[in-house]
């Protein structure tokens, strides 16, 4: 499935009780399946040329992001991408996992979520055979990765995963939604109604959603 951009605010302005279509899709998945939304767990995937990376937390406020930077949702982030890359083919996929403060806490000096929460989650991922490493410094992990250190960045938030993918160009990012039993993707991009009409709206970020979603089908069961 590729989906075409939405506005959120108007979905909430018609009743929706999802805030985007990777909530919604999520709903949809779980009610098919017949188990809890609790239970298929997903998780937004950015990606562009030369940089993917995974967010644990997604259309939240900023201060609801911090809050859910938890061992459990950063653990099951990375057991999504790692499955994600695995049936994609790369079971030995490198995971890197951005820290939440700056340079990575320092330590504990700016804070000691990379302490108390990512370096144990850190520790049990690698301990149950996954490629992971970190917490890394966010400032830097994501040209550390485009230079070709790690597959994929596990960011904290959404702003802190989006802005470098979308910095690398716009018109070939590509959305998909990791954890659901089918391949979804989507533009990098909103509704931009500015440009309705004036013939000046690229499709190039759509394409690279049809074309990625095709690649994943073929290389993917599910």
């Amino acid at each position: 499935m590729v989906t075409a951009p939405v506005h959120k605010e108007s979905l909430a302005v018609a009743g929706l009780p999802h805030p985007g279509h990777t909530e919604f899709l999520q709903a949809l998945a779980a009610e098919h399946l017949g188990v809890p939304v609790s239970e298929m767990p997903v998780r937004m995937m950015l990606s562009a040329p030369g940089l993917a990376t995974v967010l644990v937390s997604i259309h939240v406020s900023l201060r609801q992001a911090l809050e859910a930077v938890t061992t459990e949702r950063v653990m099951d982030t990375i057991r999504i991408t790692a499955a994600h890359y695995h049936r994609c083919g790369m079971p030995d996929v490198r995971i890197a996992v951005a820290g939440l403060n700056p340079h990575a806490g320092e330590g504990g000096l700016f804070g000691r979520e990379e302490i108390e929460i990512l370096q144990p989650v850190v520790d049990r991922a690698r301990a149950d055979g996954l490629n992971v490493s970190g917490p890394h410094a966010p400032d830097t992990v994501f040209m550390r990765a485009r230079q070709g250190e790690f597959d994929v960045v596990v960011a904290m938030y959404h702003d802190q995963g989006l802005i470098p993918v979308k910095l690398l160009g716009l018109e070939h990012g590509v959305n998909t939604t990791l954890g659901l039993p089918m391949v979804r993707t989507s533009p990098d991009h909103g509704t931009a109604f500015d440009l309705a009409g004036t013939g000046r709206a690229s499709a190039a970020s759509l394409l690279a959603a049809v074309d990625a979603a095709i690649k994943m089908s073929r290389l993917s069961p599910s």
